[in-house]
């Protein structure tokens, strides 16, 4: 069957899905609907009639005491994800006697893992509570942080590189599915914006932690490199408990909510029309998001920026250091680089917050800054090192048109099992664009790299390209949607997402642009 065949089929499932929209409702009233999680709260609210000031207060509560944890664990996920980049500063190379492209491969590894770790993950996110299946995959990476340590080979760092891939998984994939459970379609591109600044958080204490080990002597036992990976991988173990213990998975068992309050935060989202999330897999389900256009379309653009990505997150100091600067100037100027992304994220995720369908736009304009900088780190002249250093701090903004991408898998695709497998689809991407990444960069170009910046300059503009598609594809949908079925039912479409119905099976369902 040919691929015209396959998107002509692809077409005719959603044409069909849609068809069945105007009965759908009716059909799902007899439903068992013990695997939506939240439905019983979100039906008894229906006779409450919660204040602003109620909501507010629950809405603070949220920020205050999830919003962190969010934070912490993915900043965590990042630094032991990169402590390479760091001990590569204090002779690791040298230590495993890494040759070629060996140290590439050790970079990359960890997105292998990733791959194979995401799928199981997310399943069991979804049949579990979040929280228990966080804890020990915190606990089990934080461990194989240490015993990198004992790793002197290239074979044995590589396997602990894997497994660490593997434990991570359910990180940021995770994260991002729960940030749904949380919050308003309103407030989710802020709040995902704040955890994912991490990142940047991230690497600024990474720098840090290096600065100071930096300071030691030498001969220090054990050596510098080893004293990296103790830190992060001991502070990792500790915060899996914080996780394990501390974190609820969802509003409707909110141990730090009142039964009011609960019901009042189920409510909330309900209005995302998304649902919260179905313990049961659905295979129907599973099968749409192989074929979504918008999954499509996500998946070709965080491929397209995940090769950046991979060059920024693991070659940063090597790249920053063959400009011409020492190790401690190195660590404090990738630092600067680190607090671009976070303010890129903050100011992203206000524009989108206060004004309204303003997404795809905010992430475009963040994908032509990277787009522009990646250019001219291409062509502007070796002696011009300042303007190369400039520019490779501006592409860290990049992280904006990611996390819109997370959203719109948060906002705009309804169904559990769908949207948790778009997720795990899109993250696919995310892991082999990373994977490949460090292979761009190759030492013998130093310090131009040529081959490197060309990689972030043609990623930045597929990315660009493929959010200019979707921004299309959703305004339309939107368009056809009220031309076919009139205005929008905003209580029936809540009823059919907390129903786990998907975007295409409710005829009321809108998209957030």
């Amino acid at each position: 069957m040919d691929q015209a065949t396959h998107g002509q089929d692809a077409r005719n499932d959603i044409e069909r899905l849609e068809s069945k929209e105007h009965t759908y409702g009716e059909d799902l009233k007899n439903f068992d609907h013990s695997n939506d999680v939240g439905y019983e709260q979100y039906r008894q609210g229906l006779d409450i009639v919660a204040t602003h000031k109620e909501e507010s207060w629950i809405r603070w509560k949220i920020d205050l005491i999830i919003l962190p944890i969010f934070l912490v664990t993915q900043c965590l996920q990042f630094i032991d994800k990169t402590a390479l980049n760091y001990a590569n500063l204090f002779g690791y190379q040298e230590a495993l006697n890494l040759q070629g492209k060996e140290f590439n491969y050790l970079s990359a590894m960890v997105y292998a893992g990733y791959f194979f770790g995401q799928y199981p993950c997310g399943w069991l996110i979804g049949r579990f509570p979040a929280q228990r299946v966080l804890g020990i995959s915190c606990l089990l990476w934080g461990f194989t942080v240490l015993i990198l340590t004992e790793c002197h080979t290239f074979s044995s760092a590589l396997a602990v590189r894997f497994l660490m891939g593997i434990f991570e998984a359910a990180v940021t994939p995770g994260l991002t599915l729960m940030t749904g459970f949380w919050y308003k379609r309103s407030e989710i591109p802020l709040r995902q914006c704040i955890w994912y600044s991490a990142l940047g958080f991230g690497g600024i204490i990474g720098s840090y932690i290096s600065r100071g080990v930096a300071g030691l002597s030498e001969d220090t036992q054990p050596a510098r490199w080893k004293i990296i990976f103790y830190i992060l991988g001991g502070a990792t173990m500790l915060w899996s408990f914080v996780l394990y213990f501390g974190l609820s998975d969802t509003p409707s068992n909110a141990g730090f909510l009142s039964e009011r309050e609960r019901i009042i935060a189920v409510t909330r989202v309900s209005g995302n029309e998304t649902g919260i999330k179905n313990k049961a897999f659905d295979k129907k389900q599973a099968l749409l998001a192989l074929y979504d256009p918008k999954a499509i379309l996500i998946f070709i653009s965080v491929f397209a920026a995940a090769i950046p990505n991979g060059v920024v997150n693991s070659f940063s100091t090597i790249i920053i250091e063959d400009l011409g600067f020492s190790t401690t100037k190195t660590t404090e100027l990738k630092s600067v680089g680190d607090a671009v992304q976070i303010i890129a994220l903050l100011i992203g995720g206000t524009i989108t917050l206060t004004v309204p369908n303003s997404r795809l736009l905010t992430a475009s304009a963040a994908n032509i800054l990277c787009t522009i900088c990646a250019a001219l780190m291409a062509y502007l002249p070796r002696s011009n090192t300042w303007g190369r250093l400039v520019c490779f701090w501006l592409v860290n903004s990049q992280s904006v048109g990611f996390t819109i991408s997370l959203v719109t898998i948060s906002s705009n695709m309804a169904g559990y099992t769908h949207r948790s497998l778009a997720s795990a689809f899109v993250f696919t991407a995310y892991c082999w664009g990373n994977f490949t990444g460090p292979f761009v960069v190759k030492q013998s170009e130093a310090p131009n790299y040529p081959t490197a910046t060309a990689g972030l300059l043609a990623g930045y503009a597929i990315k660009t390209g493929c959010h200019a598609l979707l921004l299309v594809y959703l305004f339309m949908s939107n368009r056809r949607r009220d031309k076919k079925y009139g205005p929008a039912d905003k209580q029936r479409s809540n009823e059919l997402g907390m129903q786990d119905a998907t975007e295409y099976e409710n005829k009321d369902f809108r998209y957030v642009l």
